[in-house]
């Protein structure tokens, strides 16, 4: 019996690729900042500064990366992208003082903006809604890998051949996947070569719209699109969820440190714990949705049901994590909040691509992800005034915690059925 070969998975794996590049690259300077520090006698504000640079391109041009990718197609963008953001990866090995670092770190965020948008944009051309959750989960499963892997990879490759070379290799990885990526994908399947019948007609199964062509897709409205009620609530909702992203990525080391006394090789070790976790929140995310609509047919309540319920329990964890007394239950309980926040993640991903036109994804996807990592630049620094004033770390977890509740029941009682959903009629080239 001749066995069916699906080309989806094959774009879905370079993405799930790409997403593991992003944050090796992403997370690099942080691993290598005490040897940039060493040498180029940073300040903590300065160091700061650096750090929340990325945000100011990345939140832009999540939105102008999406927007992008609905008029040129994913093939462009993430290839345009990863090259660009490869190439500053690259140039960081030649920057020179602070200055020139906090200028390679903002542009740095401007390549990496596309990248999580773009890639939920190819998702949503290239799967079937019943395999939409799965496949988003897999893709985004990349970045807390990549989170994971960055500490040995750069750390290794800085203390044997030196800080700028890791950047260098680390870039060329990232060239070398750009190529890969303009020689295999297409925008559509409707355009490749080795999608066949059979798989394009279970893509476009329970499509409102068939799949088709970039050109030929029709264009909506930008502000008809980003100000529907619901991709304003989800980008909200997201905004929430990145705080306590972010509160943990920038803070919980810290809190290790300064609050707990272990000392910096085993913070390294066990930091890495909620990474992992967090890996399989994201693959596991994916599959509970699609298995709930599979059994339900309720698109939006499968949805909706993980990120509140799943939400809910990160936020609950995420204050209690700075109420416990032991580093043993501090680590278990962070652990399970990365885990149970990872696991609301394809849940968003999934409301958007299901509140606009598919055309349009890429525009609704790249505002509602642009909003949310503004987060990025408010977390830390809210954290830190927080922590000065107070004199302790549990008043950082507990407006965490209760952004999170805030974003969960925002989504419980504000996202709706998209009634009014545009469904432009064309057919597929």
């Amino acid at each position: 019996m001749h066995k069916k070969k699906n080309y989806r998975w094959t774009i879905l794996t370079l993405l799930f690729i790409a997403m593991v590049i992003n944050y090796v690259d992403r997370a690099a300077l942080s691993i290598a900042m005490p040897f940039i520090t060493q040498e180029y006698h940073l300040t903590p504000s300065e160091k700061g500064m650096i750090f929340s640079s990325f945000f100011f391109g990345y939140a832009l041009f999540c939105f102008v990366g999406g927007y992008l990718a609905d008029r040129y197609g994913p093939k462009r963008v993430l290839t345009y992208a990863m090259s660009f953001w490869s190439v500053l990866c690259g140039t960081t090995a030649l920057a020179f003082n602070f200055w020139s670092l906090l200028i390679v770190r903002a542009l740095f965020g401007v390549g990496e903006g596309p990248v999580s948008t773009t890639a939920n944009k190819a998702v949503n051309s290239w799967f079937p809604i019943k395999e939409r959750a799965r496949a988003i989960g897999i893709n985004q499963a990349g970045g807390p890998l990549g989170g994971a892997l960055a500490g040995p990879i750069v750390g290794f490759l800085a203390l044997w051949l030196g800080w700028r070379a890791a950047f260098v290799i680390i870039a060329v990885v990232g060239v070398v996947w750009a190529i890969c990526w303009y020689r295999m994908a297409t925008s559509t399947p409707v355009e490749h070569p080795k999608v066949t019948p059979e798989e394009l007609a279970e893509i476009n199964f329970e499509r409102e719209v068939p799949v088709t062509t970039v050109e030929n897709a029709p264009r909506t409205p930008v502000l008809e699109i980003i100000l529907q009620r619901s991709v304003l609530v989800t980008g909200i909702s997201l905004f929430c969820y990145n705080y306590i992203l972010y509160f943990f990525m920038t803070w919980f080391p810290s809190y290790l440190i300064d609050a707990k006394g272990i000392d910096l090789k085993a913070m390294s070790i066990v930091t890495a714990l909620p990474w992992l976790v967090g890996t399989v929140g994201f693959l596991a995310g994916g599959v509970l949705i699609d298995t709930i609509y599979k059994r339900t047919h309720k698109r939006l309540f499968s949805r909706k049901v993980v990120l509140v319920t799943c939400l809910l329990i990160a936020a609950c964890c995420i204050a209690l994590t700075g109420q416990v007394e032991s580093v043993t239950q501090c680590v278990l309980v962070m652990t399970v909040a990365v885990g149970f926040l990872m696991l609301t993640a394809p849940a968003y991903w999934s409301l958007i691509q299901d509140a606009v036109p598919d055309h349009q994804v890429g525009t609704a996807g790249g505002f509602m992800h642009g909003l949310a990592n503004l987060s990025g630049i408010v977390a830390p620094t809210a954290t830190g005034f927080i922590i000065q004033s107070s004199g302790t770390y549990s008043s950082g977890f507990a407006l965490a915690g209760a952004l999170g509740i805030v974003g969960a029941l925002i989504v419980a009682f504000f996202v709706g059925e998209a009634k009014n959903k545009p469904t432009p009629s064309f057919s597929p080239a």
